[in-house]
């Protein structure tokens, strides 16, 4: 009986190891998965590479991550913003590493690693700092720069429904990044509201299809009794 649903975030947890490379979801704190980065702080891990759209939002989830020293670089797209003190702090004084990268280039690369795809060509940062040292190509009269996939040990994301098999929906807006980065992890843990029995999640509403979903974890609710 495959059964990927889990109820301590300590264990499924565990595997991840200091020197990881995690793909975390969410837009600001929209769909982001808070518990399963408490959970990486109390295991202690250090020196992760993380690949988010952001750097983290006042002292909650991806900026408490990064407060406790755990985070050695960051891949993000909008690293700077009003609450963004954590962060800033850090960069300043040479105490995290930042790379740069587009919204629709981060998306795209983290799309290509999904795909089994190569590396890419995009038109966005052509001519900038972005893209010295890289690549390029005009085709048809137009510049791109080679930008390679984004691929991670794992993916933490979040939510709205499970199930056992690891076929997951998600909550409007807070579906972002999640779909695209469980493609592109070779371990995708799923923090879900709640898991349901298999048959009640409209296979027209599944996003997420349980063969990019390794653990499943309820927060915050019960799991069902699992029947066969």
């Amino acid at each position: 009986m495959i059964d990927k649903s889990q109820t301590s975030l300590t264990e499924v947890l565990s595997q991840i190891k200091d020197g990881s490379t995690i793909m975390i979801g969410g837009f600001g704190t929209a769909g982001q998965p808070a518990e399963l980065i408490d959970g990486l702080i109390e295991l202690g891990i250090k020196d992760l590479i993380i690949v988010n759209n952001n750097a983290g939002n006042g002292d909650y989830g991806l900026a408490k991550l990064l407060k406790a020293g755990a985070v050695r670089k960051i891949i993000c797209s909008f690293p700077r913003q009003s609450d963004s003190w954590v962060f800033d702090e850090l960069y300043r004084t040479g105490k995290i590493e930042l790379e740069l990268v587009p919204q629709g280039n981060l998306a795209c690369r983290i799309q290509a690693a999904g795909m089994g795809l190569g590396p890419i060509y995009t038109p966005t940062g052509f001519g900038t700092l972005l893209a010295e040292g890289k690549p390029t190509l005009n085709y048809e009269g137009k510049d791109y720069v080679l930008e390679n996939p984004i691929r991670a040990d794992f993916a933490l994301i979040k939510a709205q429904q499970g199930d056992r098999w690891g076929n997951l929906v998600y909550r409007k807006s807070a579906r972002n990044f999640g779909p695209i980065m469980a493609m592109a992890a070779d371990v995708t843990i799923a923090q879900v509201s709640e898991v349901v029995e298999l048959g009640a999640l409209d296979p027209e509403h599944i996003i997420t299809p349980g063969i990019f979903v390794q653990h499943v974890v309820a927060v915050g609710a019960k799991q069902p009794e699992l029947s066969t």
